[in-house]
């Protein structure tokens, strides 16, 4: 286990939707901002790993976990580590956690290094991870199977200026965003995430027209996503949902 980092985060108006809970999608990408403050920390920022290696750090993989979502004004602590890496990737948390200490949210992450000419994965270089003081491992950890859908109920969205980030892409928490936006108000004021896998499988750029699929399953509460671009899948997620308020 690596070097720990953390910050209290106080839930500001503009990042809360209608159930005065706090928007995933942002609290999702503040967190990657915290991870970047550590590096800050250890002088070891993204500017440094890219003017030396000409690589940037992206997101593959997140396995969430939600007891409750922070409300509006909430005070809260957001703590990260850099948990272990192996030759490919790099393996990160975040712990949400109330004024009493409760943990509430656990974010597990997994980075990868890309070529920013390439666009491919690098290999991990030591010297890059060596500040966080994460465990060497040689095991790939893998998340779960996600299927083709066969038959989502979609929404288009065209990719815009602002939904791309400093890569030159579309920032990874704007895949999200377009996975619930696919509910209606009606479900979204009823019910939140109670745990999340989603996989980054392609980059997407500007000027692209997405595809939001979905297919839900009301017995078990649970449903499956896909975004898609001229028939490829660039994202895919399964969301376990529970009804507001049963934290």
């Amino acid at each position: 286990m690596g070097l720990k980092f953390s910050i209290p985060y106080q839930i500001p108006f503009y990042e809360t939707d209608i159930t005065h809970q706090v928007k995933l999608p942002h609290l999702l990408a503040f967190s990657l901002q915290v991870s970047g403050m550590q590096s800050e920390s250890l002088g070891n920022t993204d500017k440094e790993v890219f003017d030396k290696y000409g690589l940037v750090w992206i997101v593959t993989d997140y396995a969430i976990e939600i007891d409750r979502l922070p409300r509006y004004n909430e005070k809260v602590t957001i703590t990260t580590e850099a948990v272990s890496y192996n030759k490919i990737f790099c393996y990160r948390n975040f712990y949400i956690r109330d004024e009493t200490g409760q943990q509430i949210m656990l974010f597990k992450t997994t980075f990868a290094l890309m070529d920013y000419e390439t666009r491919k994965v690098a290999e991990v270089p030591g010297e890059v991870v060596a500040p966080y003081g994460a465990d060497k491992i040689k095991k790939l950890l893998r998340g779960p199977r996600y299927k083709a859908l066969d038959n989502p109920i979609e929404t288009l969205y065209r990719v815009r200026y602002f939904d791309l980030d400093m890569n030159g892409h579309v920032n990874n928490s704007k895949y999200l965003e377009w996975m619930l936006d696919v509910f209606d108000l009606d479900f979204l004021t009823k019910y939140t995430p109670a745990h999340i896998d989603l996989k980054y499988v392609k980059e997407i750029h500007h000027g692209s027209e997405i595809y939001s699929g979905y297919e839900f399953d009301q017995e078990s509460l649970s449903s499956q996503h896909q975004i898609c671009v001229d028939g490829n899948v660039h994202a895919q997620a399964i969301i376990q949902w529970k009804e507001i308020g049963d934290e």
